[in-house]
């Protein structure tokens, strides 16, 4: 069988796969899988193109590795081509864990367990089946290879995988301040001591990539109505939950049930093999069935939930510096109970509180270096003349306020 096979991709063109291997592990069902989750989530319901799913991603970044690694063997580092395929396998496979709707539903599914930690998980498993061939692959992931340059190029501030996602998050969303030189600053990747550095005449691009990065997630990660259709989605998942565990009747697809009516904990996700396996079936479509079907579910709240998600009648969502004023939170909560006859407990589902996180760049440890014209390694925040940048290092918090838009209209 031909397994070299070309993919065109909307936004590099064409792509090849490199070796059987890969070909072999893009075609295994745990990575079919993410073509049925969403890279963006719920970000399709504020910019309507945002239906790209982990499928396109992986491949992309994968794709952007490759030309890494043709850059640095060109500037005569020694990478073997066992190394290459081993850290593309790790690119190609860092993101096989995510669950339902990607970070959406984050420990929603399982608590206190990371889709990084599933991913890792999902790796080993796959290892025992193509046996042993991944070990370098999972060393390079996990940051115990040797060469730590390599790791940096799968995980750190400037992989792979944020320029890919940059990239193609900005491009099917059409949100054209995301839009980054990946293929320059790729050029301009060196190693020095076993780090990956930025050759200083690319140091603008590397500027434009922190600034898109921090204006990709207040424009669209963080949209306040992306944040509203995605604690509408964790906000029915727990409710479900609640139910379910209550004994009462609730549908759900098979993968679904397993981590819905009953508690799994991380330890038990973590040693007892059928959940992962469990976890490895479930995707959007998943969701999204049961959704509907809740959406005629006996229960008030839950059935409330998913009407307004399926017809995106969405939370309000006001978004200050400051923490929301009690007063109003509690005029809002009396005012849900009065209208929807709840207690108020169940009007919690519609008026609550919560924090948001913004922070383009972590200076520090895994910061990004630029080697100077001089042979010297500078922070880019000290490399810059761009004061800017230093903002971009602090991270910013916000406070949200999520409520039915009824409760102010009918007060």
């Amino acid at each position: 069988m031909n397994k070299k096979k070309i993919i065109n991709d909307p936004v590099y063109g064409f792509i090849s796969i490199p070796t059987d291997l890969i070909f072999d592990l893009i075609e295994h069902p745990y990575f079919q899988r993410l073509r049925y989750i969403k890279q963006l989530g719920l970000t399709h319901l504020v910019y309507p193109g945002a239906l790209h799913t982990r499928f396109h991603h992986a491949l992309g970044a994968m794709h952007l590795m490759g030309m890494a690694i043709e850059t640095l063997r060109n500037k005569d580092h020694e990478i073997s081509d066992e190394e290459e395929e081993a850290v593309i396998v790790a690119i190609l496979l860092h993101d096989i864990g995510h669950g339902p709707f990607s970070h959406a539903l984050e420990e929603s599914i399982i608590e206190n367990i990371s889709h990084e930690d599933i991913s890792s998980m999902l790796m080993n498993r796959l290892n025992v089946q193509f046996n042993g061939r991944l070990s370098m692959a999972i060393e390079i992931f996990n940051g115990t290879y040797p060469r730590q340059f390599l790791h940096q190029l799968v995980s750190s501030q400037l992989d792979m995988d944020r320029m890919d996602y940059l990239n193609r998050d900005s491009f099917f969303t059409g949100v054209s301040e995301g839009v980054i030189s990946s293929d320059r600053i790729i050029k301009m990747l060196n190693v020095k001591d076993d780090q990956i550095a930025v050759e200083e005449k690319g140091i603008y691009s590397v500027e434009k990539f922190l600034i898109a990065r921090r204006l990709m997630y207040w424009q669209v990660y963080l949209h306040k109505t992306v944040i509203a259709a995605e604690q509408l989605l964790a906000k029915i998942l727990k409710r479900s939950r609640e139910l379910a565990l209550m004994g009462g009747p609730v549908f759900t697809t098979p993968a679904l049930s397993h981590f819905l009516k009953e508690p799994i904990s991380r330890d038990a996700f973590m040693n007892e093999d059928h959940h992962l396996e469990k976890f490895a079936t479930l995707d959007d479509t998943d969701i999204m069935a049961a959704v509907k079907v809740w959406a005629e579910h006996p229960d008030f709240v839950l059935s409330k939930l998913c009407r307004d998600l399926v017809y995106r009648d969405l939370y309000k969502v006001d978004i200050t510096n400051e923490a929301p004023d009690k007063e109003f939170v509690a005029l809002l909560t009396n005012r849900a109970m009065e209208k929807y006859g709840i207690t108020e407990y169940e009007a919690s589902y519609f008026v609550f509180e919560d924090t948001i996180r913004n922070k383009a760049y972590k200076s520090g440890d895994g910061n990004i270096r630029i080697l100077m014209k001089n042979d010297i390694i500078k922070d880019i925040t000290a490399a810059s003349d761009n004061s800017n940048l230093e903002a971009l290092a602090k991270t910013v918090k916000k406070y949200i306020l999520c409520y039915k838009k009824e409760l102010i209209v009918n007060g």
